[in-house]
């Protein structure tokens, strides 16, 4: 198959011009390896319409989004190539009140299907970071007066962050995650799904981190209010002026699919022509997601 390389939007919308062109692309990428029935395991098969696939043995007959987060999309596969492509290559959040009013959905409608872009956006934890990584906590949430330093009676979302750097001391990677609190279990959390065990990390003072030096190579040093992780503290910026600038509110229980939203397409900056068709491929990769198994309040 051809695959979709660039972030040209007219372009994009020639290729993808209709239904039919997109559910071909989902074709080409859920066979790529080959058919095999989701109920018998047959693998020969008769070509349906919109590029169904027939089991010539059991005559189970498969969509090309059927299992994946693709499945029983209500409002279209092109309209959703086009959330999806939005979504991936700018910069700028889109919050679902924009996408209902953009696409002619509703709300709860855009709000689902986001979050499972977001489920697609999600790291496979299989390429931790290495080399230099710096590390360090900070908090999403409103204002509060008279507190300074990690308040761990604060309403405000508590989160981790970790920065691999390039030998030029450049950001070359991002992970945040939502921790409970800032105690040694809770910043362990990076660690075990993101940092390889050899990388050299760099904190400040914070004793949460010393009972990880155990396991991990870690070099604690002070912040200097900041300037010691400059590059760090550019990327929490980054994060928070985000989700403030296009979110009125992050329910704590979603707070990770917005920080993997964030950490995909920084990751992916200077790869930037194939990320939209690598947001495809992982979209068609991982099962389907009801709105209740997403859902805790909307």
């Amino acid at each position: 198959m051809e695959i979709y390389n660039g972030e040209k939007l007219l372009e994009f919308t020639e290729r993808f011009s209709s239904d039919e062109a997109c559910l071909k692309y989902l074709s080409d990428i859920k066979w790529n390896s080959g058919f095999e029935c989701r109920k018998c395991k047959h693998t020969k098969f008769s070509e349906g319409s919109k590029y169904q696939r027939c089991c010539t043995l059991c005559k189970h007959i498969e969509s090309p989004t059927a299992g994946t987060l693709l499945h029983k999309v209500k409002f279209g596969v092109r309209k959703a190539f086009m959330i999806m492509f939005e979504m991936s290559a700018t910069t700028k959040g889109l919050s679902a009140s924009q996408v209902a009013k953009r696409y002619g959905i509703t709300r709860k409608t855009a709000w689902l299907f986001m979050h499972k872009i977001r489920k697609g956006m999600e790291s496979s934890q299989g390429l931790p970071i290495k080399g230099t990584v710096h590390v360090d906590e900070f908090v999403v949430g409103g204002k509060e007066t008279d507190k300074q330093g990690r308040s761990y009676h604060s309403k405000k979302k508590k989160v981790v962050c970790a920065v691999e750097l390039t030998e030029q001391d450049k950001i070359k990677r991002v992970y945040a995650l939502r921790i409970e609190d800032f105690s040694a279990k809770s910043l362990r959390s990076i660690f075990t799904k993101h940092i390889d065990p050899g990388a050299q990390v760099i904190t400040d003072e914070w004793k949460g981190y010393r009972p990880l030096q155990a396991d991990y190579n870690i070099k604690q040093v002070p912040s200097d209010k900041g300037n010691n992780f400059k590059q760090l503290h550019i990327a929490i910026h980054q994060i928070k002026s985000w989700i403030r600038t296009n979110y009125s509110w992050v329910h704590k229980e979603h707070i990770d699919k917005y920080l993997a939203e964030y950490s995909y397409r920084i990751n992916r900056s200077i790869f930037k022509d194939s990320i939209f068709h690598k947001l495809v491929e992982r979209m068609m990769d991982r099962p389907h997601l009801s709105y209740q198994q997403i859902k805790i309040s909307i």
